[in-house]
């Protein structure tokens, strides 16, 4: 079985490495960016903070030495909230062997580059084979082993099919596709409708508008991805249109809920102290910006953005795309 290590400890690294600890002759190291987050780990061995009540084996080796935590690993998994990929991935500078597959499960846009998770850890590390894992996954579920579908997407078709034989299993279910654009790009702009679903819920609206919400926005998700190089009919699978379902409705899901809060009147400092960190909010200055410069059509990516960063009544900013002017349906693909 191979050895597997795991970078970043959040609620989603951690839910990996409960996941693999439970496979026969799997060996998972679990690395901590914090020296204070892996001794309390260590010591409680269970994520406190994030996925409370649930138990960390003894067979998953914790630590926030770098060099220990990759050496000789099959593969890298990483989890490290996109934000802050770039800085942190640095501490592995050099220590990246030629050949060794990078799993990434980072979700978002780097503002100013407008990279993409593995683009950045390619351009930090020099790695050239990478796989990414996305869909409906909250690390909440996940690490209480319930069901879960996710899509393992790579250009390699055999690395594709490495991580569905050796991550997946009876409740974690992968299936594979070559569109690694397209899975990457779906969980990143999944998230920005993620806020825009919890300030309908803020702003106290019902399911009827959430539905239309989805709706449209996963057209205006689609449509930005075909403009990037996505195939289209990815977003109407698990990273799509199942990921957007999960982070719109679920009480788990942390855009949703930042965007509820926005709604509600917290200021986005308020949102962004944590205790997760809520991906969409940098998203959407990216995809915002990436749009207005390819004159992409994308009101609902708009609203966000003007609501976050221009300080739109999140009410006004609703009643604008409410008002937008009735046209045919038309879905695109």
């Amino acid at each position: 079985m191979p050895t597997f290590a795991i970078l970043g400890s959040g609620g989603w690294g951690t839910a990996v490495a409960i996941l693999l600890a439970q496979r026969p002759g799997c060996v998972v190291r679990l690395w901590c960016a914090n020296p204070s987050t892996a001794g309390d780990l260590r010591l409680h061995r269970e994520n406190r903070r994030q996925l409370p009540g649930v138990l960390i084996p003894a067979n998953v080796t914790i630590t926030a030495d770098a060099a220990e935590a990759v050496a000789g690993a099959d593969a890298w998994i990483v989890a490290i909230p996109t934000a802050f990929l770039r800085s942190t991935i640095r501490r592995f500078h050099g220590m990246h062997p030629p050949g060794v597959p990078i799993i990434s499960l980072s979700k978002g846009l780097e503002i100013a580059t407008f990279q993409r998770p593995t683009e950045i850890l390619g351009e930090e590390l020099g790695a050239a084979r990478f796989a990414v894992l996305s869909g409906p996954s909250h690390a909440e579920e996940v690490a209480f082993s319930q069901p879960t579908s996710l899509v393992a997407a790579s250009t390699d078709v055999a690395l594709a099919e490495w991580v569905q034989r050796h991550l997946g299993g009876e409740r974690f279910r992968i299936y594979t596709s070559k569109d690694l654009v397209g899975v990457e790009l779906a969980g990143a702009l999944k998230n920005v409708m993620g806020l825009a679903a919890g300030i309908c819920d803020g702003l106290g609206f019902g399911d009827n508008a959430k539905a239309a919400l989805l709706t449209r926005g996963l057209v205006e998700m689609q449509r930005f991805g075909v403009a990037h190089g996505a195939d289209p009919a990815t977003f109407g699978g698990l990273a799509g249109l199942g990921d957007l379902i999960t982070t719109c409705f679920s009480k788990h899901g942390r855009n949703r809920r930042a965007g509820e809060r926005v709604a509600k009147g917290c200021t986005l400092d308020e949102v962004m102290s944590g205790p997760q960190v809520a991906e969409g909010i940098f998203t959407a200055r990216s995809v915002y910006e990436r749009a207005m410069a390819a004159k992409i059509d994308s009101p609902i990516f708009t609203g966000v953005y003007r609501i976050l960063y221009e300080g739109h009544p999140a009410r006004d900013a609703v009643e604008a795309l409410l008002g937008r002017p009735p046209k045919p349906e038309r879905i695109e693909g």
